[in-house]
């Protein structure tokens, strides 16, 4: 079976389950600004936080709805918009940064630690 013009990685999860993941990685990654996660859910996650920003430095109120539908929490909407937003106000965009990690000991898993630069 052809993969071809297939993009994105399935993770061997069930879609909602996979969309949930995404939203959980995405929203620590904004609150903590810095997470330790494999190397391919890091580069998965990478764009729809980038996302995320880019909504908060738009700044209206659909933009914030937009993000509200993706990130459940409030608070973390709130530090995008008010915190976040502010700071990468003059940057274009990649306002992640990926640093691969030693694999993980268990199962020998690319790690990757995924922050806001």
């Amino acid at each position: 079976m052809a993969n071809h013009k297939l993009s994105g990685r399935k993770f061997d999860r069930p879609t909602a389950h996979r969309l949930a993941m995404y939203r959980n990685l995405v929203q620590d990654l904004l609150d903590a600004e810095k997470i330790v996660t494999t190397e391919a859910k890091a580069k998965e996650i990478r764009g729809m936080a980038e996302k995320i920003i880019t909504m908060g430095k738009k700044g209206d109120l659909s933009a914030r709805r937009r993000a509200l539908a993706f990130i459940y929490d409030e608070n973390v909407v709130a530090k995008v918009f008010d915190d976040i937003a502010k700071r990468y106000a003059e940057r274009n965009g990649g306002y992640t940064r990926i640093i691969k990690l030693s694999p993980r000991q268990g199962d020998g898993a690319p790690m990757a630690q995924l922050e806001l630069v």
